[in-house]
């Protein structure tokens, strides 16, 4: 049981294990808006109005409260340790082994299931432009469970973006900042658009679902429902977390980039719930893939929704950049650790790890080319509710047993902010589909037979 439990301390790695430090708090604000805004708010809305009706603003509401509590967490934590591998390490370093284990292996799921997501969802986007252009052929632009072959335009996205990642961290992370600047411009001249189309008649009935998850018309629904699934839209400054070893000043830098680019999202997510539902009648937009799109043409306003979709071809990019590059630190700290293989675990001549990167781009482009991706934002969300969850575990434990540690941030009211933190994703993880939490479970049975089959007696921890 103690070998269970053995914990790792954070030290410098070898030489050639080693990350080039390039990174500054506008670069991690930046990377955490890419990674956050994306996918999740210009579909999910959709998806979440059809749950909750126009009360998806409350359950907005109510994912943005918990997420906050786990980024406030997350921040603290990253400044005490200020080591590769975002909740993974935390875990590692505070809990032990064979939890850093199951949270490793639930980011692997979360970081995979939203890179080839928003890379099928980039396709879906691209593709009717290419037949337009050049005649490509559907069947190339679809995987077999959408009646095609591969997803070439998929696989194509993910090749450039492992690219500029290998070619390094800086460059990558500037042309990031740029793309960025174009999705908040595309998102405010929405609510610029929506807004003055403003009609309180779309809020009524406010919430004709309920609050609490419960089965009606054969699906299960509610605000809970909404907030599971919208829970998506949120995450993703935990992938600033894991750019820890590249910032140059880890104790300051970090705080600010998780802390200032989640709230700065809250509040760009709010105002666009209220424009979105304010504009169009709930049950005109939810079926919609493109409702905020669907929106703007539904108030006269074809030419800024050709903007919109526009802009996320451009942009959407930054969202597989931000979890491209989170999910192969999470691989690269793994492995150093030896978990997994220890071979991955090596820099290029440009202090980034290269090969992990090139195995992360071929596993994801796999999924994304071939796998069918049905429900696949609420099982990213288990893993990611799961990783949470232990994070305001780590901070809560870190009062109690280092109090006087040094803490460049300190979260306000941090053990009762944490501890929010969890009771909420353990509400969140109880409102997912019922399938999806079963899902969840037999992905983390099969990681523990990895483990005691293979990762166990690898581990350098405590050698």
């Amino acid at each position: 049981m103690a070998g269970l439990l053995r914990k790792k301390s954070i030290e410098a790695g070898a030489e050639h294990q080693a990350l080039a430090r390039t990174l500054g708090w506008p670069h991690l604000v930046a990377l955490g808006v890419g990674a956050i805004v994306g996918t999740g708010i210009l579909t999910l809305i959709g998806v979440g109005a059809g749950l909750a009706g126009p009360a998806v603003i409350l359950s907005f509401v109510i994912a943005g409260a918990i997420c906050a509590c786990a980024a406030l967490a997350y921040a603290e934590l990253a400044t005490m340790i200020p080591a590769s591998g975002s909740a993974y390490t935390y875990s590692y370093v505070v809990l032990g082994e064979i939890i850093a284990w199951v949270i490793g292996w639930s980011l692997i799921l979360e970081y995979s299931l939203v890179v080839s997501t928003v890379a099928v969802g980039w396709s879906g986007h691209a593709a009717p432009l290419l037949e337009r252009l050049i005649g490509f052929p559907a069947v190339l632009a679809n995987g077999p469970e959408a009646g095609g072959i591969v997803n070439l335009p998929a696989i194509f996205i993910i090749a450039v973006v492992a690219g500029l990642l290998m070619l390094g961290t800086r460059e990558s992370a500037t042309l990031n900042a740029v793309l960025v600047i174009v999705k908040l411009v595309a998102l405010a001249v929405f609510v610029a658009v929506a807004l003055p189309y403003f009609d309180s008649t779309n809020l009524e009935p406010f919430m004709p679902f309920g609050f609490a998850k419960a089965v009606q018309g054969g699906a299960e629904r509610g605000v809970m429902a909404a907030a599971a699934i919208i829970f998506f839209a949120f995450y993703g400054f935990d992938a600033i977390s894991t750019a820890a070893e590249e910032t140059k000043n880890p104790g300051r830098d970090l705080a600010i980039g998780i802390v200032g680019s989640m709230f700065a999202c809250v509040a760009i997510y709010m105002l666009v719930a209220v424009a979105a539902v304010g504009a169009l009648s709930y049950a005109k937009f939810a079926p919609s893939a493109e409702p905020l799109a669907l929106i703007l043409r539904g108030v006269g306003q074809p030419g800024a929704a050709t903007f919109l979709e526009a802009s996320a071809v451009i942009a959407l990019p930054t969202v597989l950049l931000a979890f491209l590059y989170g999910q192969s630190r999470i691989f690269f700290t793994m492995a150093r650790d030896g978990l997994l293989p220890q071979g991955l675990a090596k820099v290029s001549a440009r202090g980034t790890p290269a090969r992990i990167t090139a195995v992360t781009a071929l596993i994801v482009s796999v999924i994304a080319g071939l796998l069918p991706l049905g429900e696949i934002a609420a099982l990213a969300n288990a893993g990611t509710l799961a990783a949470f969850i232990a994070v305001c575990v780590c901070l809560i434990v870190q009062r109690r047993r280092a109090p006087e540690a040094e803490r460049r941030f300190r979260a306000p009211l941090g053990v009762p902010v944490a501890a929010a933190g969890v009771l909420g994703c353990v509400y969140l993880f109880f409102s997912l589909p019922s399938k999806t939490q079963a899902w969840f479970l037999l992905w983390n049975l099969g990681g523990l037979a990895v483990y005691f089959l293979y990762a166990r007696g690898r581990a350098v921890a405590g050698r």
